[in-house]
């Protein structure tokens, strides 16, 4: 039966439109770890405020994933520094609504400090245990903000209590754990780092001048981006100062978009900070180059990114910063703030570079560096890309609650004492076969390419694939067959190949059964594949000598030390590992490039492009999501 999670996230819904005061990373957060959760196999119910009278009780929201609108308050926008009084309500609501489901939950995740002291009061009713993520804390926006900061006094001790009483603390970044152990004595055993993420399929890198064109940009244009909330902190002053010094002090002719705000159209009514923020830019005299975009849909958002050169942002505090994270995921290097998460992000001088907050002439000189040296934009894009898709995707942060959330039920269910040593198993055979597909990427590419060219020259001359699987090998070998055969449109023929088959011969009996196969069904022109361990009899030089004698070309897929074959068969295929589950996977994963690489080649129908082809095997060797449609655009 799979488990059932309850999100608390008093003040910031999945369904809130991202880029207002009150309407940010935390509304991402809560909404992609649910869904991701929910992929999982898990059963999750957000609860969050209601904020209008239009909004229903619950909304089933995708699979697995229901909202529910808990009554406290008003039911209209309240700033989540006036909603602290309405906690007793909420919590009252929770635990009614817990009473009346057919099954408890068995975890609770609060999300801001808010939650988390109505995820408290819940567990001293109920006794559900609970993780909470505090998305920000008190006491540090409290060094930073001081007077501004109008949240009550009472934060600091909630907070506390909530520390104290939580079974474990999710910190986003190296700088919040320190913050829970320094500023709030929070027992280290008790806090693990899961940074934020992004989403592959919704944040790829576009091609520059597609994205500038598509939002009516000049191709040739330096551009900066920021991408936010528009409140004093997220220092966007800092950006426009600072991008004012690099137009008069280092002469860099640009245009700086600044997307966010709570109107579609930036209206410094509805929005009073742009208001602030445009006289700013009439005061440094750049005013004319900078362009307040207004709020965005978050299917725009790549292409923003993805337009833009550099993307900036400086804010005083930042306890995680997922806008530098997506720009990143597009290809687009990041000047951030010496700051919380953003320091943990962003590489310095590998993805962008970090300046210290509030330092309009560090991140002036920063801008400059980047256009004097333009071809950093692209080294330092591509590294990007790689480390996003590398350590923060909403899959990784799910994988890693869950077993945050399995380690904390296991601790008090005596029914899962097994479980850790079967969730290891578990992570030791999947980790062992992405780490053979991330070696095999890097030392087989080339003679996957050598193996298809032989393949489809063979089969543009009319001739066939003889395939072969070494004892336990052999339903590889029947796989790679029927892949050939039935992976093609129905109005077209499969391509010819012939599973040889040799139980029963014993190893000499195999061999010569190999051999004799060979001089009765092949043709000059044809190729042999064998799939086996390497010094096994069927894949000894003997036989692919026959084949080359018969006027065969060769293909040996084998795992071990390829010195006999080496000088033998046409091409070696050698796989880096000797685990079963491993190898098998790899089968299965080089059966179908080497397909589609035939497919392309012989320029058939509905054929994958060579990057598609190659980008399957990087996709499981990486856990990237390999089919979103503008991956494979040139930046």
């Amino acid at each position: 039966m799979s488990r059932q999670i309850a999100l608390i996230s008093e003040h910031a819904s999945p369904l809130g439109l991202l880029g207002g005061v009150d309407c940010g990373g935390q509304n991402l957060y809560v909404g992609q770890v649910a869904k991701a959760l929910a992929e999982l196999g898990y059963d999750v119910d957000v609860f969050t405020r209601r904020d209008s009278e239009t909004l229903p009780e619950t909304v089933e929201w995708v699979a697995g994933v229901r909202i529910v609108h808990v009554p406290a308050g008003p039911p209209t926008f309240m700033r989540k520094e006036d909603l602290a009084p309405y906690m007793d309500a909420f919590t009252e609501y929770v635990v009614r609504f817990c009473r009346c489901q057919r099954r408890p939950y068995d975890l609770i995740h609060a999300n801001f400090w808010m939650s988390g002291l109505v995820a408290a009061n819940v567990k001293r009713t109920l006794g559900i245990p609970f993780v909470i993520t505090f998305h920000a804390l008190g006491r540090v926006r409290r060094q930073h903000q001081r007077q501004a900061d109008e949240f009550p006094e009472t934060r600091f001790e909630v907070e506390d209590r909530v520390v104290a009483e939580a079974d474990h603390i999710v910190a986003e970044a190296p700088q919040d754990e320190e913050d829970l152990i320094g500023l709030y004595h929070a027992d280290p055993a008790k806090i693990t780092i899961v940074p934020c993420g992004f989403d592959p399929t919704e944040m790829w890198p576009v091609s520059k001048a597609l994205a500038r064109i598509s939002l009516g940009f000049q191709t040739d244009r330096r551009i900066l981006l920021y991408v936010g909330r528009l409140v004093p902190r997220k220092g966007v002053e800092t950006v426009i100062r600072g991008f004012a010094l690099a137009h008069r002090d280092h002469q860099i002719s640009a245009q700086l978009l600044i997307v966010g705000g709570e109107s579609e159209q930036p209206d410094p009514t509805v929005t009073p900070e742009i208001g602030r923020l445009q006289n700013i830019a009439r005061e440094e005299a750049v005013i004319e180059q900078v362009t307040f975009v207004g709020r965005r849909g978050r299917d725009l958002l790549k292409y923003y990114y993805s337009a833009a050169d550099i993307f900036v942002t400086t804010p005083w505090y930042e306890p995680f910063g997922i806008t530098p994270v997506e720009a990143m995921a597009c290809g687009t290097p990041v000047i951030g703030s010496n700051v919380g998460g953003i320091k943990f992000t962003v590489r310095d001088n590998q993805t962008g570079f970090i300046v210290p907050p509030q330092d309009p002439k560090a991140l002036a000189e920063k801008m400059a560096h980047f256009y004097r040296h333009p071809k950093l934009l692209n080294i330092f894009g591509r590294q990007d890309i790689q480390r996003v898709n590398d350590h923060f995707t909403w899959t990784k942060v799910a994988n890693a609650l869950a077993l945050l959330y399995e380690n904390i039920l296991q601790d008090g269910s005596p029914h899962h004492a097994q479980e850790p040593d079967q969730l290891s198993l578990v992570d030791r055979v999947f980790n062992d076969a992405i780490e053979v597909l991330k070696q095999s990427r890097h030392r087989l590419r080339t003679a996957i390419l050598e193996a298809a060219q032989i393949l489809a020259a063979s089969f543009e001359r009319g001739g066939k694939a003889l395939i072969f699987g070494e004892g336990e090998f052999s339903s590889q070998a029947e796989e790679f067959v029927h892949c050939f055969i039935t992976r093609v449109p129905s109005k077209r023929r499969g391509l010819p190949a012939i599973c040889l088959h040799t139980a029963g011969g014993g190893d000499q009996g195999a061999e010569a059964m190999l051999v004799r196969y060979i001089e009765t069904l092949a043709q000059p022109g044809d190729v042999l594949i064998g799939i086996g361990r390497e010094g096994g009899c069927q894949t000894s030089p003997h036989v692919f000598n026959a084949a080359q004698a018969a006027g065969l070309r060769t293909v040996a897929i084998v795992n071990g030390q390829t010195s006999a074959l080496r000088s033998t068969a046409d091409v070696v295929l050698t796989l880096p590992s000797s685990e079963r589950q491993a190898i098998e996977a790899l089968h299965v994963i080089l059966t179908h490039v080497l397909y589609e690489l035939v497919d392309q080649r012989l320029g058939l129908p509905h054929r994958p492009t060579m990057t598609e082809a190659e980008s399957s095997l990087h996709a499981l060797a990486t856990g990237q999501h390999a089919s979103y449609e503008e991956s494979r655009v040139s930046r």
